[in-house]
């Protein structure tokens, strides 16, 4: 029994030997062979209190098929607490292998942002709160100056303040880098005034060729004692790190005054407008020898320098001419049109336009019958317009001191007889106006609105006022001093005033009578 017991251990010791060993070969072999994945997929493994073990998040993801046998996997390999979280883009049919390699190199997606040149330290915060792949707030904001302008590259949920610490560390030492290696005759007395005066050079051009020639007119500048009249550190004052205005630089701007303003202050600004690249701070330590004093853009996107203010001026003024240009192109349709070779000459027009208009003298084309048309209006209205100017100016006779009365036409009515009220020249004004002929139907009408009014006798009771009857001939009327006929006054308080009929409510429409 005793070797009967011993020889039964011993082969099931060698047929779990041999299935442990198969075991490994299959997992071996499975390990290097292609994964369930179809086609490249991005996952975040996070830690294991929120989404399980790595293991079963790949398993989830579907990137491996079996988490138990990805756990046998690193631990035989002794790599099981050396797997990273983070976020991955695995391949189609990646391995196992290749995943457990993957985890443990951390070779996680990379975000790259790109921070350039000239911008604020404000502006770059900015930059980094808009970016989503970035976690956590920034405490304050740096130094003007201070962060290197580069490209920076970072996995998911890096730290805002962990980044900015990142470009302050490079921009130390770029700096340290740039002043060890400055030209020995420099008017700049420490780094922090070459990165105050390579802001300027940054905020001034931006083609990398020009920045030793910038760098140099405004060396020149410090050496001569000449203020720098620098455009951008008035902007700087007046937007307080904001980057821009909004607006172009008006001529009250030049004189605000704010410590930045290089047009009132002598020398440098207490500090940088922006973050200068390295290739600005390199452009200060070592720039071009010249005897440049000016410089203003060429329209290309770089600029045109002088040695004297004169030579200066008409680069001023042909640049001006150069923006005048674009404006033109810019709007061609507010472009003014160029003046007629004569004056008072018009175009040819079509005659199958104008010809009823203006109707030719034998021998005379349209386009002059036009013309002297409009010469004889503008004539007239001239003759016009010189008659009422006489007539306003300082002692100048009135109309009737000179008697350019005209009787009837410009003459004023006889006293009373303005608005005749019946009772002036002793008759009544019942009868129609002499002078004015009118139609029998609407002198019967006449007639039937006096009656009514009250200007006229009313007629005897059950008398009905025939609009279509024939009017009888109406007695003359003496002719007024002016000799224009009479006319009826309707103001308020006379006989005809409309308010005086109370016949009808004028508050409510309801008991208005129906019209006859």
């Amino acid at each position: 029994m005793g070797i009967s017991s011993v020889s039964g251990l011993l082969t099931f010791v060698l047929l779990g030997a041999l299935a442990t060993v198969g075991a490994l070969a299959w997992l071996l072999k499975e390990s290097r062979s292609p994964g369930p994945l179809v086609a490249d997929k991005v996952v975040m493994i996070v830690r294991e209190d929120d989404g399980g073990s790595i293991a079963d998040q790949l398993e989830s993801a579907g990137v491996i098929d079996s988490a138990l046998w990805f756990n046998v996997l690193t631990l035989l390999d002794g790599n099981r607490g050396a797997l990273k979280r983070g976020e991955y883009a695995f391949k189609s049919g990646m391995s196992m292998n290749d995943i457990e390699n993957e985890l443990v190199a951390h070779r996680v997606v990379m975000y790259k942002l790109t921070i350039p040149e000239g911008l604020t330290s404000e502006q770059i915060v900015q930059r980094l709160r808009e970016n989503e792949v970035l976690a956590g707030d920034v405490k304050e904001t740096p130094r003007e100056g201070s962060l290197m302008p580069d490209t920076y590259a970072f996995e998911r949920g890096y730290s805002r303040q962990a980044l900015l610490s990142a470009m302050a560390r490079a921009q130390t030492k770029g700096i340290e880098e740039v002043w060890k290696k400055r030209a020995p005759d420099l008017p700049i007395r420490s780094p922090g005034e070459m990165v105050t005066l390579a802001s300027i050079v940054e905020k001034e051009t931006g083609k990398v060729d020009e920045r030793p020639r910038v760098a140099g007119v405004f060396v020149n500048r410090l050496e001569k004692h000449m203020r720098l009249e620098s455009d951008p550190t008035i902007v700087y004052g007046l937007a307080l790190g904001k980057g821009t205005l909004g607006r172009s630089i008006t001529r009250a701007d030049l004189s605000q005054s704010t410590p930045y303003n290089t047009y009132i202050i002598d020398g440098l600004p207490p500090g940088p407008i922006c973050n200068p690249g390295k290739a600005a701070l390199e452009a200060v330590a070592n720039p071009a020898r010249s005897k440049d004093l000016y410089f203003v853009a060429d329209g290309t996107g770089g600029h045109v320098f002088a040695e004297t203010f004169d030579q200066h001026q008409k680069n001023v003024a042909h640049w001006r001419q150069i923006e005048k240009d674009v404006k033109d192109k810019l709007a061609p349709d507010v472009t003014p049109q160029p003046a007629p070779a004569i004056r008072g000459s018009i175009d040819p027009v079509d005659p199958s336009q104008f010809g009823a208009l203006v109707a030719p003298a034998q021998g005379q084309s349209v386009s002059a019958a036009i013309v002297a048309r409009l010469n004889r209006i503008g004539a007239d209205r001239k003759a016009k317009d010189a008659a009422l100017a006489s007539l306003v100016a300082p002692g100048v006779k009135s109309i009737e001191e000179i008697s350019a009365v005209v009787t009837g036409v410009n003459d004023s009515p006889a006293e009373g007889l303005a608005f005749d009220d019946g009772d002036s020249g002793g008759t009544t004004g019942t009868g129609p106006i002499a002078s004015v002929p009118v139609p029998p139907a609407m002198l019967a009408n006449e007639r039937a609105r006096e009656a009514k009014y009250g200007t006229a006798p009313l007629p005897s009771s059950g008398a009905v006022v025939d609009a279509t009857a024939p009017a009888s001939p109406a007695s003359p009327q003496p002719p007024t001093a002016s000799g224009r006929p009479r006319i009826f006054d309707a103001s308020e308080g006379t006989r005809l005033d409309p308010l005086l009929n109370r016949t009808y409510d004028l508050s409510y429409a309801k008991v208005v009578p129906p019209m006859q």
